[in-house]
């Protein structure tokens, strides 16, 4: 029977030699358990809890299939038959969990010349901007060692239990590096003609189909879109579906982008489904199923994909760390529900790229299922949480969830704190989402939620057990003569609507804050994170993807102000920034003609301006408003009367009230979380 609100969603897919119970993939993330054999009983219940929800196909985070292969050095590995007796305890969970109709490929991902160590190998010596290692030209017998070795994993996969692989070609790792002429500038059997650079690819397929029998999935992760200059032709991209499919391939998993791209392609400011339409065009050149991803984090939106035939399946990672239950809240028509991804990247892909354990700023369990996680309390409190931005929220819900009893108190007339004004900033409307998920928490977990409300020490300490201090942080006021000036407007007056800003603008602090305001003041409605045709204008891409690699010249759409960013330090502004987000917003701001000014000191502010001294040169900024971005103060004020009253064991602070420096909502969250599992 068809589902009533997802009938393509949760449709069946008959791949001849087995069957997938829906259309809904998990795609690859790599975590960073993949890497050590310790961590497997911890990946085991990750990929579990998933699985439970009952999705179709799941893939692992990428595996190499030798030493060059390494993304990292001792990154994980499928070499021999103890990475494949490790990896049991992985696959049997998965089998093992729900109805046990989750399916589970290993990716096989060789970095080439992306690797981060000193032995990595591709089709030329041409380094990557990102790794300070110049890679090994491989010679035509390490090639055919390299292709026996994907073939030794795929083998290796199926031992331990996995229902497939992926081989990743796509991102810009070795097998995109052999494809792409950028690259690629040998002309010898795997090089030169596009056979010859298809070649590699064509004998991996094929040589993994013969070892592992027909009733294997192979996913081939074709890179459709390169977003970069001199890389393949979309004849090339058709050309090489074909000989995949040709080749033995079950399903193509659509590859967006390069990993040194200058067009983001996943975090929030790119529009939800952006990039799906670069599948559907290669609807009929295959007959092989196709999956498509990127920027995908709700069934609504996936079932319209399926429905319009854009695609097969559909592809979603990021969500499933955001909300284990995605599926099952969607099969059981609750997607309001569900914890949405607002791929902010902080916890997840900023992590990876440090080294880090991968997890989630809205779900800080992800990661850590055997660690983290929220019982029922053995002996209920009264807990108040004083504060309701995301810290509060997180505390509330959860010490709720753990059937404590729970007042939230907010001065203000709705919850959010700082992440409402953040959903106002041009490229960060998805944080809406978590605050339309709490909400939901909120209600569903018993909190007794009390907004326009001001708690005092008294009632705290009369009324309650505990008392959860998320109080937040105030603007910091900075000591410039004529700071209290007609034209001087606090962030949280701007973005709330509260103050309109003049033509031209200068912006005190070029922290995170500065940088969203600037985003604020340099864009109109609609922002390109809601308009595809303004967000590909934006950024270069070809709407109709014909262009090599899909790229276009940038016409963004000029800024209604002049912004001048303004900072004290001498460093390059931004960069604090997240790792893989922080440069989209500084390219942002160039698109914007946002001028910067480092080493600023700040000398008065009055009818003509911002009056400030750079490298010894002073210069008045004749600007019609000042926007004051410089930092944050604690709220503090109920910690020492309560303190005083009831003592400390009984008062805690998280979130901004702990600490203030740079707004983090990924520390805050966690914070909260950690407590309420302690309470």
């Amino acid at each position: 029977m068809a589902h009533p609100a997802y009938p393509h969603l949760f449709q069946p897919l008959d791949l001849g030699f087995t069957q997938l119970a829906n259309r809904l993939v998990m795609g690859s993330m790599h975590t960073g358990m993949e890497d050590f054999f310790w961590h497997y009983g911890e990946l085991a219940a990750y990929f579990a809890e998933r699985a439970e929800s009952g999705i179709g196909l799941m893939i692992t985070g990428g595996i190499s299939p030798n030493h060059a292969g390494w993304v990292s050095p001792m990154a994980g590995e499928m070499r021999h038959i103890g990475h494949a007796a490790a990896h049991r305890r992985i696959t049997a969970a998965v089998h093992g969990a729900g109805q046990g109709e989750s399916k589970i490929c290993m990716q096989i991902l060789h970095a080439g010349r992306y690797g981060y160590h000193p032995f990595i190998v591709g089709p030329s010596d041409k380094a990557s901007p990102i790794t300070p290692f110049r890679p090994r030209r491989l010679s035509e017998r390490a090639i055919r060692r390299t292709i026996a070795d994907y073939i030794r994993a795929a083998r290796l996969a199926r031992r331990a239990g996995y229902d497939g692989v992926e081989i990743m070609g796509s991102e810009g790792y070795l097998l995109n590096q052999f494809l792409a002429p950028r690259v690629n500038d040998r002309r010898d059997a795997y090089g030169g003609s596009r056979e010859a650079r298809q070649r590699i690819v064509s004998e991996i397929v094929a040589g993994i189909r013969a070892a592992v029998g027909p009733d294997f999935i192979i996913v081939y992760r074709l890179s459709m879109l390169e977003l970069v200059e001199d890389g393949q032709s979309w004849d090339d991209i058709v050309a090489l579906a074909q000989a995949v499919e040709a080749a033995g391939a079950t399903l193509i998993n659509t590859g967006i982008g390069w990993h040194e791209a200058r067009v983001p392609t996943i975090v929030t400011r790119v529009p939800r489904a952006a990039f799906a339409e670069v599948t559907a065009k290669l609807k009929g050149a295959v007959a092989l199923p196709l999956i498509t991803t990127n920027r995908i984090n709700d069934p609504g939106v996936a079932e319209a994909l399926l429905a319009s035939g854009t695609a097969d399946m559909v592809s979603m990672a990021r969500p499933f760390l955001a909300d284990p239950a995605f599926a099952q809240k969607a099969r059981d028509n609750r997607a309001a529900d569900i914890n949405t991804c607002i791929a902010c990247n902080q916890a997840c892909l900023d992590h990876t790229f440090k080294w880090q354990r991968a997890s989630c700023l809205v779900n800080p369990r992800a990661g850590y299922e055997t660690r983290l996680n929220f019982p029922p309390a053995a002996t209920p409190k009264r807990v108040a949480v004083v504060g309701a931005g995301p810290a509060g929220l997180e505390a509330a819900m959860r010490c709720g969830q753990r059937g404590h009893s729970v007042v939230l108190f907010e001065q203000q007339a709705a919850i959010g704190g700082q992440f409402r004004l953040a959903r106002a900033i041009p490229g960060k409307e998805e944080f809406a989402e978590t605050l339309r998920y709490y909400e939901r928490r909120l209600i569903q977990t018993g909190v007794d939620c009390r907004l326009n409300t001001t708690a005092g020490v008294e009632a705290l300490a009369a009324d309650f057990d505990t008392v959860i201090l998320a109080t937040g942080v105030v603007p910091r006021v900075p000591d410039i003569d004529g700071i209290d000036h007609a034209k001087v407007i606090s962030y949280a007056q701007l973005v709330s609507g509260e103050r309109r800003a003049g033509a031209r603008v200068a912006i005190i602090g070029a922290g995170g804050i500065g940088f969203d305001v600037a985003e604020y003041l340099t864009h109109e409605r609609p922002a390109p994170a809601e308009d595809r045709q303004r967000f590909f204008a934006e950024w270069g891409v070809d709407p109709t993807f014909d262009a090599p690699a899909g790229l276009v010249p940038p016409a963004p759409a000029p800024s209604p102000r002049e912004v001048i960013l303004c900072q004290r330090s001498t460093h390059k502004p931004g960069r604090d920034l997240g790792k893989t987000s922080g440069w989209a917003h500084r390219a942002s701001l160039r698109h914007k003609q946002v001028e910067t000014l480092v080493g600023v000191a700040y000398e008065r502010i009055d009818d003509d301006g911002l009056h400030v001294r750079v490298d010894e040169t002073a210069r008045c900024l004749a600007v019609d408003h000042v926007v004051v971005c410089a930092g944050q103060e604690r709220r503090r004020d109920l910690l020492g009367g309560l303190t005083a009253r009831i003592g400390r064991k009984r008062v805690h602070v998280i979130g901004g009230a702990a600490r203030a420096a740079e707004l983090d909502a990924k520390r805050a969250i966690r914070e909260a979380a950690e407590l309420a599992a302690r309470l």
